[in-house]
C-alpha cells in the first residue's frame, strides 16, 4: 500500500513551526517503508496578513482569519500530516478530513524517516488555540 506524507515547510528542508503561515507542502510518497517520491506543493494563501510584499495579487478576502478546510485541500490524498505546530481548529479539521495529524519539529527527512520506523511521537504541547495570542 502506498502512503503519502505531507509536512508543512517553508524552504522544504525544515517543518515549519506554524501550519497556518507555511508556504508549502513537502509531499513524500511511501512504497514498502522507504521514500519513492517527494514534491513541493504550493499553499493556498488563506490568511489576511501576508508578511511578503513582493507580489500585489489580490488575497482571499473569506476574512474568517483561516479557513483549515480550505488549506487542507492539497493534501486530501495524504494519509498522514507532519506539522510543527498547529492551532486547534486546523487540528481537528485536519483530523475530521481523515489525517494522522503528528506535531513534531526539525528536518523534514528526518522525521518522515521516523515516522516510517514508528519513532516519531507527536508532541501536543505544540498544539495552540486561536485564543492565546489575546493578553
Amino acid at each position: 500500500m502506498t502512503l503519502k506524507i505531507a509536512v508543512v515547510t517553508d524552504n522544504g528542508k525544515r517543518i515549519s513551526a506554524h501550519f497556518g503561515h507555511a508556504r508549502y507542502y513537502k509531499v513524500f510518497t511511501i512504497d514498502e517503508n522507504h521514500i519513492v517520491a517527494e514534491e513541493m506543493i504550493p499553499r493556498p494563501h488563506v490568511h489576511d496578513h501576508d508578511h511578503d510584499h513582493d507580489h500585489d495579487h489580490d488575497h482571499d478576502h473569506g476574512h474568517g482569519h483561516h479557513d483549515p478546510w480550505k488549506m487542507l485541500q492539497p493534501i486530501t490524498h495524504c494519509q498522514v500530516l507532519i506539522a510543527g505546530g498547529m492551532g486547534t481548529p486546523a487540528y481537528q479539521a485536519a483530523q475530521a478530513s481523515g489525517l494522522e495529524v503528528v506535531l513534531a519539529g526539525g528536518d523534514i527527512r528526518k522525521a518522515v524517516e521516523a515516522y516510517l520506523r514508528g519513532e516519531l511521537t507527536s508532541d501536543l504541547r505544540r498544539l495552540h488555540s486561536p485564543h492565546q495570542h489575546h493578553h
